[in-house]
């Protein structure tokens, strides 16, 4: 069974659309939006609420959330299958500070070029443009 987590691609609106990652504090301190494992039996849209306040700082108040936008990123982490559920959230003032937890050592805003170098990873990559066409268009 693979471990599940779950979490949102949290964007606001400037001048262009902005996506916020932070860097993990714990091993190669990849960059990543906000997320974390579910816990016993609650469910992944309750684990990304959760996460969101411990890692970011942000409720769900702080946020227009679009559950028609729900994208599941499968892949393996230490030999062990993990599936993370993700969706689109925007930041509903966008003087909302961020507030990391020990989790996090620093965040970003960035625009899509950036953000998708900055994540490194092409899954992640894939799902920041899908998300940025996906604003766009509405």
């Amino acid at each position: 069974m693979p471990v599940r987590a779950a979490g949102f691609i949290i964007f606001r609106r400037l001048k262009n659309i902005e996506f916020l990652l932070m860097q993990t504090s714990y091993g190669i301190n990849h960059w990543t939006p906000p997320k974390g494992h579910v816990d016993g039996d609650e469910t992944d849209y309750e684990a990304a609420l959760r996460e969101t306040k411990e890692e970011a700082g942000f409720d769900e108040e702080d946020l227009k959330i679009y559950t028609d936008f729900k994208k599941e990123l499968k892949y393996n982490v230490n030999g062990k299958p993990k599936v993370v559920t993700y969706w689109l959230a925007e930041l509903v003032r966008n003087d909302t500070p961020v507030e990391l937890s020990s989790e996090h050592q620093d965040f970003k805003w960035l625009e899509l070029t950036e953000a998708c170098q900055l994540a490194g990873y092409q899954d992640m990559s894939n799902l920041l443009a899908e998300s940025h066409k996906f604003i766009t268009a509405m």
